[in-house]
């Protein structure tokens, strides 16, 4: 694709524009968010991404169209796993309801500028490098391999460093005061418990990008397409938190999906490589790509639900990479209200 600088601008500029619509709607008016509203949002948030791809259809082509589809198609199923994730995140500390958009909105914009870094450098390597689809690939399908293994598991809160050692460096308060990310308390100054959420989030969108990015250049190298797919997918993330968030138990195969079509696009990744030393070796094509995207996703959810209808208690995960002491009792953190659990460890 040849992309003019002054599209970059434009593309840039309308995701900023929407980020800062979202941006003032939360701040002028912190509420929670009903499931109505919510519905709104997404719908809107979806429908400019559909119109974004027929206009890449129209101006660029079908092959074009095709694979910024397939693209936002992966993001946007990737992002599901990343709400799975901000549920955690979000009951673990107890943010009360009202400030839950502010922080999904700061996940959002944090996710945005970390995967638009990540895909520069990718698209760099890619371009200079031929073994970087071999590099990508091989991630996938560990990250495949290591997420169906640990299927019925969810990633730890206390797993992130990062968030140790803030936890024992830095004075804080279990306190929340409003959306503040630091208070007075006894005359000094301490951090509360959202800053501690915000760190969360923001180390959890860096590992999301880790798997995001090396999955939709599985589907097209173009750096413009694979910005406006992550970009795309994301910013409706906050609204669709809010839609799903009593659905996502329901979810129970998920993970296991998720496995399926990173263990795809890696092996796709790695037929390209092969590709590119001998072409004899087939490669494949992005319709193909994503109608064996769509297939996982039907079946995926179709399971689901069945499996859901015969066995009411049977929660999802989101999958973790890494094994996990199991609880004994049923975990039920996904299908309960954050805004009124009590902090684990906050």
């Amino acid at each position: 694709m040849d992309i003019a600088l002054w599209v970059w601008a434009a593309t840039i500029a309308a995701i900023l524009a929407l980020i800062a619509l979202d941006f003032v709607t939360v701040s002028r008016n912190p509420h929670e968010v009903t499931l109505r509203e919510a519905g709104t949002w997404s719908a809107i948030y979806i429908g400019i991404a559909l119109a974004f791809g027929a206009l890449v259809w129209w101006v660029w082509g079908g092959e074009f169209g095709t694979e910024y589809l397939a693209g936002w198609l992966v993001e946007k199923t990737l992002s599901v796993d990343n709400l799975f994730v901000f549920v955690i995140i979000l009951t673990s500390f107890a943010v009360p309801a009202a400030y839950q958009h502010a922080v999904l909105l700061f996940g959002v914009t944090a996710a945005l500028v970390m995967r638009a870094v990540f895909i520069a450098v990718g698209a760099a390597a890619i371009q200079r490098f031929a073994v970087t689809f071999l590099l990508f690939g091989g991630l996938l399908i560990w990250t495949a391999v290591q997420l169906f293994r640990h299927r019925d598991e969810d990633p730890e809160v206390d797993d992130n460093a990062l968030l140790r050692w803030a936890r024992r460096r830095l004075p804080a308060t279990d306190r929340y005061d409003g959306a503040r990310l630091t208070t007075s308390e006894t005359g000094r100054r301490v951090v509360t418990p959202l800053f501690f959420v915000f760190v969360a989030i923001g180390t959890t969108d860096l590992l999301f990008a880790l798997d995001s990015i090396p999955a939709v250049f599985g589907v097209t190298q173009e750096p413009y397409l694979v910005f406006a797919a992550n970009a795309f997918a994301l910013l409706g993330l906050r609204a669709l938190y809010f839609l799903l968030r009593g659905l996502l138990d329901r979810l129970v195969y998920l993970s296991v999906g998720l496995s399926v079509i990173l263990a795809f696009i890696g092996v796709k990744l790695i037929l390209t490589f092969l590709h590119e030393l001998q072409p004899a070796i087939p490669h494949v094509p992005t319709a193909v790509s994503l109608g064996v995207i769509l297939g996982i996703l039907a079946v995926t959810t179709a399971a689901s639900v069945v499996a859901a209808r015969r066995d009411p208690s049977r929660r999802a995960h989101a999958g973790s990479v890494r094994a996990h002491q199991r609880p004994a009792e049923p975990d039920d953190r996904l299908s309960a209200d954050p805004g009124r659990d009590e902090p684990r460890d906050a």
